[in-house]
């Protein structure tokens, strides 16, 4: 079945028309007459459906036409990918045109009502809009003044859509762009912990384990919110509800399921009650808001970031006040184009996934003295047994002493103080691994010229060194603390069905992790997404290695893969600029964890440019860990890793072997074997799909399965170094994760898993 579109035209297609006039009724609550907007549902609607009296108040709204983006010709204002749907809207016709008519594009099946009397059906599809023009039966239904239109449109398979319009057949109107929809795809799926969530528990472990501090408290919880047109700065008056904080806009846990559009602003409002300390600061800390924000504090400006994906904070002390306060944040998000989204998309579909917008992450405060500890940096050196800390200090002097206790459990194994890095021997020290991941806590304190304590904070290390070096046949292999080690892992997007890129709670997203370390894994790629900090803060207690990606965005250049002499993409000073103020930005955050082992600039060339000034810089950066330049992407000469993808086995082209002899050979992606789980899908559409076709049951699934890992360890023993299975979990209409989008079903249980991959270690 070939793929074609079923439009539903807009209105202002008929601007042009001096015979007839079309406007939007009241019940559909739309706007101008070159925005129409629809009632739809995609279940079988109990009564007559297509009469005028029929209350379609419950039906969802969405601008048309109606379909799934990629079909071809198809103008899609709303996505439709089930097998029906059923559509109603009000008109309003000046006079009834000579040549009244229809003008429709279908596929397949249409009926089409006017005032309740079936005008037209069509069977199958056609290859483009055609008129379609009423006899005098049908022309009789239609009437100067309101004219309810409705449609029922079947599929079976294949690309879908529907439009349909009343025209003049002599004014034959040109299709307009159509209007995005402002309503996402909503599914029934949710997770174990989703259905656990309220106002109440909504995120509340302490958000940043690197650097933690007693005094501290929680902003996560009930909003409210406001979405208003881009051009409007000043704030809302009124409020359209509320929703549960830290949960984006677009996710079902966030109570709202509204997409923000790139002409529009959303609002957010918190009042809540504080009792300044004085003599201390207060300073208001984001995890993450996408993309661009504004934050007011009692109606001051506090602060603007750009960037979604990482920690900001304002000191807000002189906007404090005791009693009531109210904080409010202005958020915009294109989205697309240069700005940095990863897997988000305005047109969900394949490998892309819902958008997010405004707040995803934790929103907190914390009281501080006048000088205190701002940032650490913890770096190791697993050969001498040496810890170095450095911390940032803010409103400190001279005389301001940093005093550091190292501990192994309950035991103090080492102390020192002074003005500035603090930097350990440990004897005998226990190294970090995947097989031993320990962890030695620490105690930073600051103390000002009098020897007061004036702030105090706790944090953690583990000691390892990572690198690379040649084996017996002059192969480059992965070492961790001097010693080789294959790296295998899952690529992992951090998805969820209920929050989208927020996991539904702290024990939600430790699941996925303990899952990937019980089945045999002793990494993980983090896949285009930063996660919140605890993520980091699990892998590093748990043990499991990270390769972690940059977002992605932007300008791609054409994708070569390994072919020679690649080009990149050609970015200006200002979005590049931007590129690295967010990839400096991710790293600083990050750096201190031992569990991170490598970083991954650019993804398949998407937005890749600049690639040997951004790997160079990349290494100075961070000498102590391992720079994979494009994974699967066009490959320059640069950092320290080749990286080939493959679907659906693992492949790479060994026969280049001397041309890459001086980088480490990975397969950075492959696998993707599909498996549908009945009642566990995010869509029961046609279009879920797996890398390879899908197989027929569960024990071609495994075969699959058992196939790839026999041909990554076949090509392991001839110099590749690491393999990176897609994927941890199905994503939205993606079926090929290890485990269900809503991690109900294991499609290979762990036990079993470990046991497969022991042929990887042998």
């Amino acid at each position: 079945m070939r793929n074609i579109v079923f439009l539903i035209l807009c209105s202002c297609c008929f601007a042009s028309l001096s015979s007839l006039t079309l406007q939007t009724s009241a019940q559909d609550h739309a706007g101008a007459m070159d925005d129409p907007i629809w009632r739809y549902t995609t279940e079988n609607p109990q009564g007559d459906w297509q009469a005028t009296a029929f209350d379609d108040s419950q039906w969802e709204q969405g601008g048309g036409g109606f379909g799934t983006h990629g079909t071809p010709g198809a103008r899609i204002g709303t996505t439709w990918n089930k097998p029906d749907i059923w559509l109603r809207r009000t008109v309003e016709l000046q006079e009834v045109p000579e040549k009244a008519a229809l003008y429709a594009n279908h596929d397949e099946d249409a009926e089409i009502y006017i005032n309740g009397t079936q005008v037209l059906s069509l069977s199958g599809y056609i290859n483009g809009y055609q008129v379609f023009p009423l006899p005098d039966e049908a022309k009789q239904t239609l009437r100067g003044g309101k004219n309810l239109i409705a449609v029922h449109c079947h599929q079976t398979t294949g690309g879908q859509a529907i439009d349909v319009h009343v025209i003049d057949a002599d004014n034959v109107p040109k299709l307009p762009k159509p209007k995005r929809s402002t309503t996402p795809y909503k599914s029934e799926m949710i997770t174990t912990w989703g259905e656990q969530v309220t106002p109440e528990n909504a995120w509340r472990e302490y958000p940043r384990p690197q650097l933690a501090r007693d005094n501290w408290r929680n902003l996560n919880g009930q909003w409210d919110y406001a979405i208003t047109p881009r051009e409007q700065m000043e704030q809302p008056k009124n409020w359209a509800g509320t929703i549960l904080v830290p949960f984006a806009l677009e996710s079902r846990l966030s109570g709202v399921q509204r997409i923000l559009t790139e002409d529009e602003s959303l609002w957010y409002h918190l009042s809540f009650d504080a009792e300044p300390t004085p003599g201390k600061r207060t300073l208001l800390n984001f995890e993450a808001v996408d993309y661009r924000c504004d934050v007011f504090v009692n109606d001051k400006q506090v602060g603007s970031h750009t960037g979604g994906n990482v920690p900001f904070s304002f000191e807000v002390t002189d906007a404090l006040k005791s009693g009531q306060n109210s904080i409010v944040v202005r958020v915009d998000d294109n989205t697309e184009e240069y700005q940095l989204r990863g897997k988000q998309s305005i047109n969900p579909h394949g490998i892309f996934y819902t958008q997010v917008s405004g707040i995803w992450q934790t929103v907190w405060l914390e009281e501080v003295s006048s000088t205190y500890i701002a940032d650490l940096k913890i770096s190791t050196v697993a050969a001498r047994g040496e810890i170095t800390v450095s911390p940032t200090i803010v409103g400190g002097d001279d005389k301001t002493t940093v005093h550091v206790e190292v501990k192994d459990g309950e035991q103090i194994v080492g102390t020192a103080s002074g003005q500035s890095a603090q930097q350990f021997i440990l004897a005998d020290a226990k190294l970090w691994s995947p097989s031993s991941p320990h962890l030695y806590d620490l105690r930073i304190t600051l103390r000002d010229a009098a020897g007061k304590l004036v702030d105090s904070v706790a944090t953690y290390t583990g000691i390892r060194d990572v690198g690379k070096k040649r084996d017996s046949q002059g192969d480059l292999r992965f070492t961790l603390n001097g010693e080789t080690i294959f790296h295998w892992g899952p690529l992992d997007q951090g998805w969820w069905p209920d929050g989208l890129l927020t996991p539904p709670s702290d024990e939600g997203m430790l699941f996925d992790i303990q899952f990937l370390k019980d089945s045999g894994f002793n990494m993980i790629r983090k896949h285009i997404k930063v996660e919140p900090r605890r993520y980091y803060y699990h892998c590093d207690r748990l043990g499991m290695m990270v390769w972690q990606d940059q977002v992605s965005a932007g300008k791609n250049p054409p994708w070569t893969r390994l072919a020679p002499n690649p080009k990149d993409a050609d970015w200006d000073d200002t979005n590049h600029q931007q590129f690295m103020v967010e990839f400096k930005a991710m790293i600083g955050e990050l750096e201190s964890h031992p569990s991170i082992v490598m970083w991954t600039p650019f993804n398949e060339a998407w937005g890749q440019h600049r690639t040997t000034e951004v790997g160079k810089w990349m290494a100075k950066r961070d000498p102590s860990r391992l720079v994979n330049i494009a994974s699967g992407g066009n490959f320059w000469p640069v950092g320290d890793v080749v990286d080939e993808h493959a679907y659906p086995h693992p492949n790479f082209p060994l026969d280049r072997r001397d041309e890459y002899k001086d980088f480490v050979k990975v397969v950075g992606e492959f696998g993707g074997h599909g498996l549908p789980s009945e009642g566990h899908l995010w869509s029961n559409e046609t279009t879920n799909w797996g890398y390879g076709g899908l197989p027929k049951d569960k024990a071609e699934y495994k075969e699959r399965y058992k196939e790839s890992i026999r041909r990554l360890a076949e090509l392991k023993s001839r110099g590749i170094a690491a393999g990176v299975y897609t994927q941890t979990t199905d994503v939205e209409g993606e079926i090929n994760g290890l485990l269900s989008y809503d991690r109900q079903v294991i499609k290979i249980p762990a036990a079993e898993l470990k046991q497969i991959h022991e042929l990887l270690f042998q």
